[in-house]
This record gives C-alpha cells, sequence and structure tokens, in this order.
C-alpha cells in the first residue's frame, strides 16, 4: 500500500475518528440528523488537531504574531530563541503580518497537505488583535482554502466574536484549566482586563467568567470549539473531571487534557518550585474518565507557536525568516487539491484495510495490552526502530486497536554516540508495553528488548492489521 505522492511532503499516517454529533460546539443533541453529522465530520476532516484521522495525514502551521498575553500561567515562560524545544509558548521568532502571509504562502506550496494556519502565540491572539486578525485577513485573502484556526485563553473571546466569525474562523481553541476560582488561584498568579490587573481568587474568577461567556459566544456562533486544560497532579487533576462535564454542557465540540510540561530550565514557576507533570498512566486513567462526556483528544503534541508540519514533527528550522523571505510562494491551488484527493483516495484504502482486519473480531472478556508503533504516517508501520523520535502507543484488546497516547523518545540512532543512554530511556517510556512495531530494527535493539520482555514484529502494514496479528499470536502464547 503506497501513500500517495506529495512532491516534497513527507509521508502521511491514519486512525478513524468517530464523530459524535453531540458533541459538537454547534448545540446538536440526540436528535442530530445523519445530515448534519456528515456536515460536521466534513468540518473537521482535514484538521489534524480535531480529528485524529486527520492528524496522520495532514499538516498545520503556526505563525508568531502574537507576542503579548494578558494572563500569567504558573506553567508557562514565553522565551524566543529555544529552537530545540516543542512546548506550547515556545518561538525562536517574531513574524510581522505580511512577513506571515508570506510565510503561509510558501509553506502551501512546499507541503501541500498543510490545510491549517493557526494562530497561538506565543502570547495571547486576541491580546494582540491588530496583528492577528490582519494576518488571518491577509491569508484568507491569498490562500482561501486554508482554514484558520486561533487559540485562546478566552479573556477577550465574548469581545471579538463578530471578528472572529466576520473571518470564517471556524476553529476556535480555549485554554480552560478550571471553573473553581479556588483552583486557578494556584494557576493564574493575576489577570490583565481593560487596563487593570487583578490577582489570585479576583483575576481566577474575572478568566472564568469571560471564558464561560466566549464558549457560549462559539456555541451561538456556530464555531467549534477545541478546549485545551493542563493536568497539573495535586493542583486541578482531579477537578477536570468537572471541568469536562461542564465544558460539555456549555457545547464545546472536543477535550484536549494534556500533561504539565515542567522542568527547571523552562524557568516557569511549576518548574522552579518542583511541581511535577502525570505520568502517563494517570493521564491517560484522567482521559479514560472522561471520555464516556464527550470526545477526547489524545494525539496532541503540545506544539510550538510555530510549528510546522505534520503532528509528531517539526519542520520550523527549515522555514526561518532568513530563508523564507527569500523563497518565492508556490502556493498553487489546483495542485493542492490533486494531493489533497490523493490523500482522501489513500485514505479510504486503510479504512478498507482496516475493516479487513477487525471484521468478525468479536471475542469477549479479552486481556487489553499496550504496544508501540514506530511510523511516519499514513496510518501504517512503516519507520525503523532506531529513526523514531517519537512512538504512538495503542491499546489492543483482540477486538479493536485504539490509539491512547504518543511518547517521545531520544533518537535511537545516533551514530554510535549516546545509543545506550537513549535505549535506556526507550526502555522506560514503552516498559508498559508488550511489543514494539518498527518496520526495521537492528539485531542489538532486538535483543536487548527481548530480554526485557518486549517483543519486536517488523511490518510494513496498516496499524491495525499487524497489532492484531501480535495480539492473536501472544493471546495463544
Amino acid at each position: 500500500m503506497t501513500p500517495p505522492s506529495t512532491r516534497l511532503v513527507t509521508s502521511p499516517a491514519t486512525d478513524s475518528t468517530t464523530t459524535q454529533a453531540k458533541s459538537g460546539g454547534c448545540g446538536c443533541d440526540s436528535s442530530t440528523t445523519v445530515e448534519m453529522d456528515e456536515k460536521l465530520q466534513e468540518r473537521i476532516a482535514q484538521h489534524p488537531c480535531y480529528s485524529e484521522d486527520a492528524h496522520h495525514h495532514y499538516a498545520r502551521m503556526h505563525v508568531a504574531v502574537a507576542p503579548a498575553c494578558n494572563i500569567q500561567c504558573n506553567y508557562c515562560n514565553r522565551k524566543y530563541d529555544c529552537a530545540n524545544e516543542s512546548r506550547p509558548g515556545v518561538v525562536s521568532e517574531l513574524l510581522t503580518p505580511e512577513e506571515a502571509a508570506h510565510k503561509t504562502l510558501v509553506i502551501a506550496g512546499k507541503i501541500p497537505q498543510m490545510t491549517v494556519l493557526g494562530i497561538a502565540g506565543p502570547g495571547d491572539p486576541l491580546a494582540n488583535p491588530e496583528k492577528t486578525f490582519r494576518t488571518f485577513e491577509l491569508i484568507a485573502q491569498q490562500a482561501p482554502d486554508i482554514k484558520l484556526c486561533l487559540s485562546t485563553n478566552g479573556l477577550m473571546l465574548s469581545e471579538y466574536i463578530d471578528r472572529i466569525k466576520q473571518l470564517n474562523i471556524d476553529h476556535v481553541t480555549i485554554t480552560i484549566n478550571m471553573v473553581d476560582p479556588e483552583i486557578g488561584a494556584k494557576i493564574y498568579p493575576w489577570v490583565h482586563y481593560k487596563r487593570k490587573r487583578y490577582r489570585g481568587i479576583e483575576g481566577a474568577k474575572l478568566l472564568h467568567e469571560k471564558q464561560m461567556e466566549g464558549l457560549q459566544a462559539l456555541k451561538e456562533a456556530d464555531i467549534l470549539c477545541k478546549v485545551n486544560s493542563v493536568m497539573i497532579p495535586g493542583i486541578n487533576d482531579k477537578h477536570l473531571i468537572e471541568v469536562n462535564r461542564v465544558i460539555r454542557e456549555k457545547g464545546a465540540f472536543l477535550h484536549n487534557i494534556m500533561p504539565l510540561i515542567s522542568a527547571p530550565e523552562h524557568g516557569t514557576h511549576f518548574g522552579l518550585i518542583g511541581q511535577r507533570g502525570p505520568t502517563p498512566k494517570e493521564l491517560k486513567e484522567l482521559q479514560d474518565s472522561c471520555s464516556g462526556n464527550m470526545k477526547m483528544m489524545r494525539h496532541c503534541r503540545q506544539c510550538r507557536a510555530d510549528a510546522v508540519g505534520l503532528l509528531g514533527e517539526d519542520r520550523s528550522q527549515e522555514f526561518t525568516k532568513d530563508k523564507f523571505l527569500e523563497m518565492a510562494p508556490e502556493y498553487n491551488l489546483e495542485m493542492r487539491q490533486e494531493v489533497h484527493e490523493g490523500i482522501e483516495k489513500f485514505k479510504q484504502e486503510i479504512k478498507a484495510a482496516k475493516e479487513k482486519a477487525l471484521a468478525g473480531k468479536k471475542v469477549a472478556n479479552n486481556p487489553k495490552i499496550l504496544v508501540a508503533v514506530a511510523t511516519k504516517g499514513g496510518g501504517l508501520v512503516n519507520q525503523h526502530f532506531g529513526h523514531a523520535k517519537e512512538f504512538q502507543i495503542y491499546e489492543v484488546d483482540g477486538n479493536e486497536v485504539r490509539f491512547i497516547s504518543h511518547r517521545k523518545i531520544d533518537q535511537y540512532c545516533q551514530g554510535g554516540y549516546g545509543e545506550e543512554a537513549s535505549f535506556e530511556h526507550i526502555m522506560k517510556v514503552i516498559a508498559d508495553c508488550k511489543a514494539v512495531l518498527v518496520s526495521k530494527i537492528g539485531n542489538c535493539p532486538k535483543e536487548k528488548l527481548q530480554e526485557a520482555g518486549i517483543e519486536t514484529v517488523e511490518a510494513y502494514d496498516v496499524i491495525e492489521k499487524v497489532a492484531l496479528e501480535f495480539y492473536e499470536q501472544w493471546n495463544r502464547e
């Protein structure tokens, strides 16, 4: 099975997304018609953040035009010079709206499966409204097929909802970490609103009220809303179940519970005081406990505010200002549509292969196991063990294969340098997995994995098919 040609593009990837229309930000309920459900599916079909299926195939890019922020988060420290860091709020350089539009047109030609242009910082886009909306205006005029996406803390959202709707920004993400101001006061030292700074519970209460107003405004405007929540053990981890309930009732489409990134070298308050992030097990348990209420996003990479490429890769250093300003835009709508048609055809092939692999799998009371998959995309096991920088983790029970998370690792193949240390890190990351599915693996790491009780499966095929075949063998043994 060969992925579609995308010229200068890296290969894609997949997993099916089941969209429940009743979870939509459009205010749908259980009486939603099939037609409306199909329309909702169409709105997310090429958005890699809103659709798990799309994230294997379509790319996104962020442009860093919004440096100012109107709240302070204890997990955030915006730096502009950390090219090797992948976390929200980090960029290498700021752009003007004109530079951002030029960069978008350049990348739309170089990476034609790039379908979404987002503004996510490094501050808050709505604390920089002129730069943000000017950027969207320029891109909407010159590249009408690119979806426009906005990420905000929600403080000013209700006040700009008409402008957002006017520009046809169809996807908005709000970061909501609490619905209880007492908990919010532990996360936000201050909130700056209309030339006044509010601290402690007063600031958190104001932020909460404005976030709920913004969420309601998005629902009324029929704009899809994803809510991001940072899981902070001991502060809001138990509380996020209540957050999930509230945002579901108020019309959020998708909930993304992501782990706190906390390290002293980041210079954040939480990092400096030693606040830990959740373990993968803790994160999964919380996501599972919330998944019955609404659709959960589990494929988030917590990407930089200048990220470029597929989720799971970052090509931003290929398009730094000194490089992209020298490049002539190659935006070609017909060529891009041709690439997208090829991707959709390939997705249908993958879907058919998955359905065939899952057909007749109705075994009761099977134990669940985890497997780690090395993939470059396309919904395929198609990456060498030594080249992987992350593993996608799937839960298998013999009846289905379910994506649950991704886990970053230190790349094993480094020309002999540091491979022992990187392998130790890999072992810690996948210690709870029964197998690693790869296209190829060397004898040395293969033997080490086997000694640790982790099987290796070499294949180039649909992830679900390979995972189920391994499961059947494992279950027999």
